[in-house]
């Protein structure tokens, strides 16, 4: 029997990227982008197609709130509608049960408030309730407040370098990391999120230049105020957007209205900050401690905001309600009847990307020995939409692989 252990650098589950980003719902592969690999966007719908599957199968067998209460990819435009055919004759392609085209008017009888000339309808997407869902999962031994710094080879052994991660926080960047303990497993499993392609520099051995770049990417969501029935009881998505899936509708099993994620690309993350996954975050243009304390730095009296702000380097996940000027028109175009000052902040996440602005799309990229060349080693990057609907169908998938080895 193999026994599993997961290192974690926070000292709980569920932090960050998966709190964060995962809009709690259970999706169908029928919005990839057509500029991708083939076998890259084959194995990427195959994941989302088998994943939800086997995460409505989970959530049923062990009773985890969920519903499936279908999506509307809708058209608000006439040169919308082409992309709309594009979208439903690649969900065919990948084995979507269900989709169906109709036309505005019967969308809006789903949707009374919802404006758009055509719509493509998913049945089989839903929600999840994601703390119950990760919770259920902790069924492994995990090492929470230890980080992996890296690790080496000897001969086809990989042995891994761990590291308290409290003492990490006081790290220069800069000096030697020696690690305070030494664990020799069977396989590895890189599935660091933000930090995955920082982590895999730091194995000696590997193929550095098989490792991609990283970029980073924030989303933020505004939830209604002062609403007594939600407006939508369905998803309802644009048309996908570059680097994103534009500003959509998304519900909690509560009825929860929350608009997002809008795409706004972010720099200044090194690969040291990213494998330190540093972070930060403030609401709206106030200050919180963190200006505080570089008030109190030498060097930092008299700065202004700016100028602070681009002083701090790491994961920004700050959420300025100047935002709202953004989401207002997109929400627009299908839900007109949205009324003047009713957004307000939700939260905010940031995506793990492969490529850039203006870039060809990169994700879920799954690197095993035959690529890096380090023996019992996988290397998950770039797992962003649909990550958490595919995420059981890519554990059994890895699971095979290293089955195998």
């Amino acid at each position: 029997m193999m026994k599993t252990v997961k290192s974690g650098s926070e000292p709980s589950y569920r932090r960050w990227t998966a709190e964060a980003t995962t809009g709690r719902w259970v999706r169908s592969a029928a919005r990839r982008e057509w500029e991708r690999e083939e076998f890259q966007l084959i194995l990427q719908a195959l994941f989302c197609v088998k994943g939800r599957e086997l995460l409505y199968k989970y959530c049923k067998e062990h009773d985890i709130p969920h519903k499936q209460i279908c999506k509307l990819i809708v058209a608000t435009g006439f040169s919308e509608i082409p992309k709309l055919n594009s979208l439903m004759n690649l969900g065919i392609e990948n084995g979507v049960d269900g989709l169906r085209m109709i036309e505005g008017y019967e969308a809006m009888r789903i949707e009374p408030v919802l404006q758009c000339i055509k719509a493509l309808l998913l049945p089989m997407s839903g929600i999840v309730d994601t703390h119950s869902l990760m919770l259920s999962l902790v069924g492994t031994t995990f090492s929470y407040n230890t980080t992996v710094i890296g690790g080496h080879r000897e001969g086809n052994t990989i042995c891994l370098h761990i590291f308290d991660s409290k003492a990490l926080e006081n790290w220069d960047g800069k000096s030697p990391l020696q690690p305070e303990l030494v664990l020799v497993p069977n396989f590895v499993v890189n599935s660091a999120g933000l930090s995955a392609p920082s982590l895999a520099k730091r194995f000696d051995g590997i193929d550095s230049e098989v490792i991609p770049s990283s970029y980073y990417a924030r989303g933020c969501y505004f939830t209604l105020s002062n609403v007594k029935s939600p407006p939508f009881k369905h998803l309802i998505y644009p048309i996908p957007e570059h680097g994103g899936l534009g500003v959509h509708v998304t519900l909690d099993l509560n009825g929860q209205v929350k608009f997002g994620l809008d795409v706004e690309w972010i720099d200044g993350v090194d690969d040291i900050l990213s494998f330190m996954n540093k972070c930060f975050a403030h609401v709206g243009k106030r200050a919180n401690t963190l200006w505080d304390l570089l008030d109190k730095e030498e060097g930092e009296e008299g700065k202004t905001l700016e100028e602070k702000e681009e002083a701090i380097r790491g994961f920004d996940y700050s959420l300025r309600t100047d935002r709202v000027n953004r989401f207002d028109p997109e929400i627009r175009k299908y839900n007109p009847s949205l009324k003047d000052g009713s957004l307000e902040p939700g939260y905010t996440g940031i995506r793990p990307k492969l490529s850039g602005p203006k870039q060809g799309s990169v994700d879920f990229v799954i690197q095993g020995e035959e690529i890096h060349g380090v023996p019992g080693l996988v290397n998950l990057f770039g797992i962003e939409s649909p990550g958490l609907t595919s995420s059981m169908a890519i554990a059994e998938y890895v699971a095979g692989r290293l089955s195998r080895l």
